[in-house]
């Protein structure tokens, strides 16, 4: 029981931290983007 309930913890504290991670990766990746983008006058109207 005890060691179930371990394990069920870790993959739940990796399960969470992985996302923040995946999520934050995405948001340099989108910020990077729109630096690119704007340096290259593309958004220029």
């Amino acid at each position: 029981m005890k060691k179930s309930l371990v394990i069920a913890m870790t993959i739940t504290v990796l399960s969470l931290s992985a996302c923040n991670t995946v999520n934050g990766a995405g948001k340099d990746m989108r910020s990077a983007g729109k630096a690119v983008s704007e340096a290259s006058g593309e958004n220029k109207k």
